[in-house]
C-alpha cells in the first residue's frame, strides 16, 4: 500500500535519490538505518518488506538486522497506518491529568482501539509511552505534530480539522 493506504508497486525514484543523500551524511552506513526507515514510512505508509531488502542492500546489512530495528522502534509500522496517526501518551504525567479520557473519547469518536485503523484509512490509534510533552499533559501526537492540554472538545474540534482535510 502506498501513503495512507495507496498502492504502489515499487519504492519511488524520488525515495531513492533522498536514501543516497541521507547515506552521504553518515561515516557508515549502517548508522542510516532508522532515517531511511522513517522516510520510507513517510513515503509508503508502512514498512514493507521491499522497503527492508532496499535498505538493507543500500547500508550494506542484512535484512534480519533491517528487521531488528523495525522492532525496537514503536513509531515504526509495518502494517499501513491511517493518514492521520493518533498516539495519546499515557504515561504517568498526561495519565495524572486526563490521559484515560482522552484515549477513550478518541476510541468512541473514531471507532477503533490501540494500533487500529479505521476503515477509510484516515485515522489510526495507538496508546504510547512519552511524548515528552508533559508540561502540557495530556498530550498527543499526530503524524509529527503535537497537542498539548488536551480535553475532549479539542480532540472533536482536530478530528473535524482532519476529516475536511486541514492539518
Amino acid at each position: 500500500m502506498g501513503f495512507r493506504g495507496q498502492k504502489i508497486e515499487m519504492i519511488s525514484d524520488a525515495l531513492k535519490s533522498k536514501f543516497d543523500q541521507v547515506i552521504a551524511h553518515y561515516p557508515s552506513k549502517r548508522s542510516a538505518i532508522v532515517p531511511l526507515l522513517v522516510f520510507g514510512q513517510d513515503e509508503i505508509g508502512h514498512v514493507s518488506g521491499e522497503l527492508v531488502e532496499e535498505i538493507a542492500r543500500r547500508v550494506e546489512v542484512r535484512p534480519i538486522e533491517v528487521e531488528e530495528t523495525i522492532g525496537f522502534y514503536s513509531m515504526l509500522h509495518r502494517r499501513p497506518i491511517g493518514k492521520h496517526n493518533f498516539q495519546v501518551c499515557t504515561n504517568v504525567s498526561c495519565m495524572l491529568r486526563g490521559a484515560e479520557e482522552i484515549m477513550a473519547h478518541c476510541e468512541r469518536r473514531l471507532g477503533i482501539g490501540h494500533k487500529q485503523t479505521t476503515a477509510d484509512g484516515l485515522f489510526s490509534l495507538e496508546e504510547v509511552e512519552c511524548l515528552g510533552a508533559c508540561c502540557g499533559a495530556p498530550a498527543m501526537q499526530v503524524n509529527y505534530d503535537f497537542y498539548e492540554n488536551l480535553t475532549p472538545e479539542k480532540v472533536d474540534a482536530l478530528i473535524a480539522r482532519l476529516k475536511k482535510g486541514g492539518a
